[in-house]
């Protein structure tokens, strides 16, 4: 069942995706060669307890970190370990922080060091899939409008978009109805309606769309690089609102 929040709960909302965003801008500033995603995690996790916060993914299904740290051919849920950064990686950091019971959810996919024009085209385009996927979405639109709107733009520069993980809802709980997929029908799906809160993330692939799933470990089956961009938002009746 799909939750529509009130306008209350959208504040405490804020409050939950800006402090998963700025929870990003202060892990960006320590990606370098050498570091380790458990180092990014210890950061991430004191960051947003210090804003009275709690993570999001600890614990959650029995997670171990803080952040989903996925690097290179991982498509999402990597675990933090000490395996250090190197030069030309590209790693994509998922977190979420739940504030007075209301989560926030956020992904950015980064370079580390020198990183080949290819990675950098699929991190961009990525993260442009994203722009691309909400433009022109308002209070009845449909769910598919977005999901079109993300593959077609993907597709166009000769990316993979990821078919068997999806966006989804958001609020007291980390997932919640509707799915969101990245690829679809325009004029499909669910009517989209005011004070609806969702998570839309565009997973996206250098090759080939399909993927391995082993337990939490997700990977590009053809072994391609793969890119990660995900903001909550909230739908308004002319437009969206990014929470994150």
């Amino acid at each position: 069942m799909i939750k529509i929040k009130t306008d209350k709960e959208i504040e405490i909302m804020r409050k939950a995706g800006e402090i998963t965003r700025n929870t990003l801008l202060e892990i960006e500033k320590h990606i370098k060669v050498g570091v380790t995603t458990r180092q990014l995690d210890k950061i991430a996790h004191d960051y947003i307890v210090s804003q009275g916060a709690r993570p999001s993914f600890l614990h959650y299904g029995g997670f171990p970190g803080s952040i989903c740290a996925s690097r290179n051919d991982v498509v999402v849920h990597g675990f933090p370990d000490d395996q250090p950064l190197k030069d030309g990686d590209i790693i994509s950091i998922d977190v979420g922080a739940c504030y007075r019971g209301y989560h926030g959810d956020s992904a950015r996919t980064f370079p580390v060091g020198n990183i080949s024009q290819e990675a950098q085209k699929l991190i961009d385009v990525t993260r442009q899939s994203f722009f691309e996927g909400i433009k022109g979405i308002k209070a009845g639109s449909h769910l598919g409008d977005i999901s079109s709107q993300v593959q077609n733009y993907v597709e166009k520069h000769g990316f993979g978009v990821v078919r068997d993980m999806v966006g989804h809802g958001v609020g007291k709980s980390l997932h919640e109805d509707p799915e969101v997929p990245n690829y679809g029908y325009a004029g499909l799906g669910v009517v989209l309606k005011k004070n609806m809160v969702i998570a839309i993330e565009p997973m996206v692939t250098q090759g080939d769309y399909h993927i391995s799933i082993n337990g939490w470990d997700v990977r590009t089956l053809d072994g391609s690089l793969s890119a990660h961009y995900e903001n909550t938002i909230v739908i308004t009746d002319d437009g969206v609102e990014i929470l994150t």
